[in-house]
């Protein structure tokens, strides 16, 4: 399904801990009531960000869903996380600057494609000679081809 190495690891992860909050009862024994417990779990006693929670219900859909081929219910009854309260720490071009002034070969390199394209740290170091098109200058998806 083209998901990332990092997001198969992650929804694996949270099978295995569904399965092991639930006394290792298979999935297909289990439901909706049971993802709402494990979920509102996440949420009032491992007090989990929301970004957690959300990831570990998103794991849980597709485990149902793709897997199990099982579609639950809408899980209205799931206690939600609550949102971050901080502000995400934003560098100012003076201080980006400052960065990369700091940084040569390919570590400026890698520095500075992150911060132009936007991509993720993974994306960045994945990349190789041929995914770059010089003359263009564009990077070229393996899923554009």
């Amino acid at each position: 399904m083209h998901y990332s190495i990092r997001t198969e690891e992650a929804y694996t992860d949270w099978a295995r801990r569904f399965i092991l909050f639930h006394q290792k009862r298979h999935p297909k024994n289990m439901g909706a009531a049971e993802v709402e417990a494990f979920l509102s779990h996440l949420a009032t006693e491992r007090n989990v960000s929301s970004s957690t929670q959300n990831q570990a219900k998103a794991a849980l859909l597709f485990l149902y869903k793709q897997v199990l081929g099982i579609d639950l219910p809408w899980l209205d009854n799931i206690t939600s996380a609550k949102p971050s309260q901080h502000l995400p720490v934003v560098l100012t071009p003076t201080e980006t600057r400052a960065l990369l002034h700091e940084l040569s070969g390919t570590m400026w390199l890698v520095a500075s494609l992150l911060y132009g394209t936007g991509m993720r740290l993974l994306e960045g170091l994945r990349l190789r000679v041929k995914d770059m098109e010089f003359e263009r200058r564009e990077i070229i998806s393996p899923l554009d081809m």
